[in-house]
C-alpha cells in the first residue's frame, strides 16, 4: 500500500533533506562544538540523543571525545522531533549515538536516512533481547527504558565503548580503562540500591508513576510497578485506567505516588483527587527522573546521580531509612 503524505509531512521531509545536503556539502562550523582548524588528534565529535547515552559516552570517552546531547532535562524522547540545529549537528558529527528500541519513535526515519552518510549506532539494538521486557503496544518491540536498572545499563556502556572504539581504534586502551572505572561505579550503585530498597516493607512495594517507565527497575528490585500511561507517553491515560488505579490505591492502602520530571503531573494528581474522594489520603512521594536526567552540570544530571536520586526518593517515600543525601552525599535533596 502506498502511503500518502500530507502537505506538512512533505514539507518537513523536504526541509530535512535540504538541511542534510547543506550540512554535507558546505563547510559550516559544527553547531555546539565550536569552530577551529582540524587537528590530527582532535576529539571525536559525538552527538547522542538522550542525556543518558551522552553521559555514557563522556564517561567512556573522557578527553578523547566531545559530546553533545540533543535532549536536555525535562525532554520527553518519545515525542521529540529533530530541530534544524540538530540536523546540522548530526550531519557534521563523527559519530551519532541514538537509543533505539523505538524510544525516539519520531526520529527513526531520519536516522535510517542519516546512516547512509554518517556513522550512526542504535546503542540498545545490541542488547541481549532475552534480557528485555516486551512492549505493551507492539508485539515485535521491547520496553526501551533500560537505563532504569544499572545492571542492564552496564551492557549499554559496553555498547557505547564498542561504538567509540570502532570510530577511534587508536584510543581503544583509554576507552577500555574508562569503561572499567565507570562499570565499577555502577556496581556501587547496584549495591547501594539493593540495600536501601530492600528496607521498604513488603506491603509498600508498589510503585505508581505517570507512565510505565520503571518496569526494569521493578523487576530488578522487587517492586510492583503501575503506570497510568503505557510504555510510551504518547499512549492515552483513559478515565477507566485512572478509575482502576484509584480503586487499587484505596483497596491496598497505597500512601504515595510519584510524578516524573519529563511527564505532566496531571494524571497523577487525578489519582490523588480520586482517592481523596473515597476518603483515602495519597501524597506525592517525590519527583523521579524517568526519560531525562537532572539539570546540566548537577550530580543528578549524570547517570549515577539520576539513579541515586530515584532509588533514594523511592525508598524514603515508601518507608525505608536512607542517607539524607544519597549514596555519596551528593544529592541536592530536591524531590526527596
Amino acid at each position: 500500500m502506498r502511503l500518502r503524505l500530507n502537505s506538512s509531512m512533505m514539507a518537513r521531509r523536504m526541509m530535512v533533506a535540504a538541511l542534510m545536503a547543506l550540512a554535507g556539502f558546505i563547510a559550516l562550523p559544527m553547531v555546539g562544538f565550536g569552530a577551529g582548524p582540524a587537528r590530527a588528534e582532535a576529539p571525536l565529535k559525538v552527538v547522542a540523543t538522550t542525556g543518558m547515552i551522552a553521559d555514557a559516552a563522556r564517561q567512556v570517552g573522557g578527553d578523547a571525545v566531545e559530546v553533545r546531547a540533543l535532549m536536555g532535562p525535562g525532554v520527553d524522547p518519545h515525542a521529540y522531533r529533530q530541530t534544524r540545529s540538530d540536523i546540522v549537528a548530526m550531519t557534521r558529527a563523527d559519530l551519532v549515538l541514538w537509543h533505539g528500541l523505538y524510544l525516539e519513535a519520531q526520529m527513526e526515519e531520519f536516522f535510517h536516512d542519516l546512516a547512509r552518510k554518517r556513522t550512526v549506532v542504535a546503542v540498545a539494538d545490541g542488547l541481549d533481547k532475552d534480557k528485555l521486557r516486551g512492549h505493551d503496544t507492539y508485539a515485535d518491540k521491547f520496553d526501551p527504558h533500560v537505563w532504569m536498572t544499572p545492571a542492564l545499563w552496564k551492557d549499554m556502556v559496553a555498547e557505547v565503548q564498542a561504538a567509540l572504539t570502532e570510530a577511534r581504534p587508536d584510543q581503544a586502551d583509554l576507552f577500555a580503562a574508562n569503561a572499567t572505572a565507570h562499570l565499577a561505579e555502577l556496581d556501587q550503585l547496584i549495591t547501594y540500591g539493593t540495600k536501601i530498597l530492600a528496607q521498604v516493607p513488603a506491603e509498600n512495594r508498589v510503585l505508581v508513576t505517570a507512565h510505565d517507565a520503571f518496569g526494569y527497575f521493578g523487576r530488578d528490585f522487587g517492586f510492583e510497578v503501575l503506570g497510568i500511561q503505557g510504555i510510551s507517553t504518547q499512549s492515552e491515560a483513559g478515565l477507566n485506567r485512572i478509575g482502576e488505579l484509584v480503586d487499587l490505591l484505596v483497596e491496598r492502602g497505597v500512601s504515595a505516588v510519584f510524578v516524573e520530571s519529563s511527564v505532566s503531573d496531571r494524571s497523577v494528581r487525578a489519582l490523588i483527587e480520586g482517592a481523596a474522594a473515597q476518603g483515602h489520603e495519597v501524597r506525592i512521594g517525590g519527583e523521579l527522573f524517568s526519560d531525562a536526567m537532572g539539570a546540566d552540570g548537577s550530580y543528578e544530571g549524570t547517570y549515577v546521580g539520576m539513579l541515586d536520586h530515584n532509588m533514594t526518593t523511592i525508598a524514603a517515600a515508601l518507608g525505608a531509612e536512607v542517607p539524607p543525601k544519597g549514596m555519596s552525599g551528593r544529592l541536592s535533596g530536591a524531590g526527596l
